[in-house]
């Protein structure tokens, strides 16, 4: 099977970096960081316009009419700019939400087990399992609950009592999607602590030296590379297939490649890595919020077991452990 991608998808993908460089460079980051993340409503509405939620509805209802491969494309480019807000959340919203569609609505998710909900207080919609919680009814969810520090500063945390909603409770697709569309944001951020890793290698000086030089360096670069094509080809693979099994396995690869690349990019940044000037320990903190939404790495080491089947004995002997 060919993963190469076409000439329309990598369009599609240069067009979503020239818009998130456009809308929102490291400027905007830092502005967001700034006023504690959320959704820049105007942002939302540019990302609806170019058809970035609405990407998988049928042509007829007013979508763009792609499927999972090119939607993991675009939600790559959002992990790469660290583009804040419910993203996952609003885009299998779309055609569900009005406004959704078009970046006129926000729309979050409860997923329970213990988990606080993101974007909360901002949002005109929460997915729960069994169907969307608007007006009224959310408005009852929200004044139960309670904001709780969040150790991603663009992600602001909610912890909702009452009315909770596990994720393995959700439709067997729409949870695989948000998982599967989660993962892709973990490649793009592992992907760019890459990138942010070896640049910095390139132009720091130790002892006379710049720091790519030394093996120790060049040993963690490789690795975080090493990490993040097996994680893209199984995010790709599984966006083809849509089988549960391969997005079960994607979502470990892809939040293994983004904590510990960001860690490995901290590491060669230095002490500086650690300041809030610097854009590596945003991309940790977000890599491991992330990893816990749509399916932990338990979640998914579970449907990975259960994919294997019956163990078989070797040799025709007894198949027991003792």
């Amino acid at each position: 099977m060919d993963f190469q991608l076409s000439d329309d998808q990598r369009a599609l993908r240069s067009g979503m970096r020239d818009l998130l460089g456009a809308a929102f460079d490291r400027d905007g980051l830092r502005a967001a960081v700034g006023r504690g993340g959320g959704v820049d409503r105007g942002l939302w509405r540019e990302l609806g316009a170019a058809g970035f939620f609405a990407l998988r509805l049928p042509e007829e209802s007013g979508g763009v009419g792609l499927g999972l491969p090119e939607a993991v494309l675009l939600f790559e480019e959002a992990g790469r700019a660290l583009l804040p807000g419910p993203l996952v959340a609003t885009h299998l919203a779309a055609g569900l939400v009005k406004g959704a569609a078009e970046g006129e609505a926000v729309v979050t998710a409860s997923q329970g087990g213990g988990l606080p909900v993101a974007d909360l207080r901002g949002a005109d919609a929460v997915l729960v399992a069994g169907g969307v919680l608007t007006g009224e009814e959310l408005a009852a969810f929200v004044a139960g609950a309670r904001p709780v520090r969040s150790m991603d500063p663009l992600t602001p945390l909610h912890r909702a009592e009452g009315l909770v909603a596990a994720a393995e409770a959700y439709p067997g697709a729409l949870r695989g999607e948000g998982a599967l569309l989660t993962a892709a944001e973990q490649l793009g951020s592992a992907a760019r602590t890459t990138e942010m890793a070896v640049q910095h290698a390139r132009t720091r000086e130790q002892f006379g030296s710049l720091i790519g030089s030394f093996q120790a360096v060049k040993h963690l670069c490789a690795d975080m590379l090493a990490r993040t094509e097996p994680a893209r080809g199984a995010v790709y693979a599984a966006a083809v297939t849509g089988d549960p099994v391969e997005i079960a396995a994607a979502k470990l690869l892809a939040d293994d490649a983004a904590v510990r690349n960001a860690r490995d990019c901290l590491q060669i940044h230095g002490g500086m890595g650690f300041t809030w000037e610097a854009d590596v320990h945003l991309h940790l903190k977000r890599a491991w919020l992330r990893a816990a939404r749509w399916l932990s790495a338990a979640e998914a080491e579970e449907i990975l077991a259960a994919g294997l089947g019956p163990v078989r004995p070797l040799y025709g002997g007894s198949a027991a452990l003792g």
